[in-house]
């Protein structure tokens, strides 16, 4: 029987979390989400149990309220890349989810690594 695509999408976040949990080495995980309209990311430090800095394509500063598209992800990128070193936080690992790297989610990271960011 054939998986559906919420299934695959499970099971590629699964597969994408459990290998970071290997190599976390207690650095802050940078967590994409992506929606139909909108994209947003977190920076979460696991260990705590809390979110450092957050950044959404639906804030109003950002100037791309209601728009997902290369351009929006680009800035949310540059946006969370400032305010992680507001948090003093320079080293993070990437984790996109069950989201494929590519378009939005990879414009998203460079953009994040041009702010500053490692991963």
């Amino acid at each position: 029987m054939a998986l559906s695509k919420r299934e695959l999408f499970q099971k590629r976040r699964l597969r994408v979390r459990n290998k970071l949990r290997k190599m976390n080495a207690g650095r802050v995980r940078l967590s994409v989400h992506r929606s139909n309209k909108n994209i947003s990311v977190q920076l979460i430090d696991d260990v705590q149990g809390v979110t450092l800095a957050s950044a959404s394509s639906m804030e109003k500063d950002l100037g791309v309220v209601g728009r997902n598209n290369v351009e929006a992800a680009a800035k949310v990128g540059s946006a969370i890349a400032e305010r992680a070193k507001k948090a003093g936080v320079e080293e993070c690992y990437f984790d996109r989810g069950g989201f494929l790297f590519h378009g939005k989610v990879k414009a998203l990271a460079d953009a994040a690594r041009e702010g500053g960011l490692k991963f």
